[in-house]
């Protein structure tokens, strides 16, 4: 991607409760770079944290600010199957917008189970 032809890309946040990723691309799909909680911090009961979702923007702003990149499309995956999203995709959006980048859209891209495998222990369940 050329540094001064385009200045939209995507974000790709996958936010649960153990950890945080951010996947920054350009609009064709092409990875500019991917921050997770683990590289910012080295407590793993502090991954999901929204302050080092703080951090993790911190450094999403980095590699946007090399490519030229002021407006972000959002798309938020949490994991399947869970209640809902993780704590640190709302604050690495709200840091974002405090630092002047355009959100143009957010959309929620989890997966939903739609039956899965079949349970083991046959139609009646277990009995003792």
């Amino acid at each position: 991607m050329a540094k001064d032809e385009d200045n939209t890309g995507i974000l790709n946040i996958y936010a649960t409760f153990n950890n945080t990723i951010a996947n920054v691309t350009d609009l064709a799909g092409n990875t500019i770079g991917k921050i997770s909680g683990g590289q910012i911090t080295k407590h793993d009961r502090m991954r999901a944290n929204p302050t080092i979702a703080m951090f993790i923007a911190k450094k999403v702003q980095d590699l946007c600010r090399d490519y030229r990149i002021k407006t972000l499309y959002v798309r938020m995956k949490g994991q399947t199957g869970a209640t809902g999203i993780g704590p640190g995709a709302h604050a690495i959006v709200r840091t974002l917008t405090k630092e002047g980048y355009k959100i143009l859209s957010i959309a929620e891209t989890t997966c939903i189970p739609r039956g899965g495998p079949k349970k083991p222990h046959g139609r009646r369940g277990r009995r003792v």
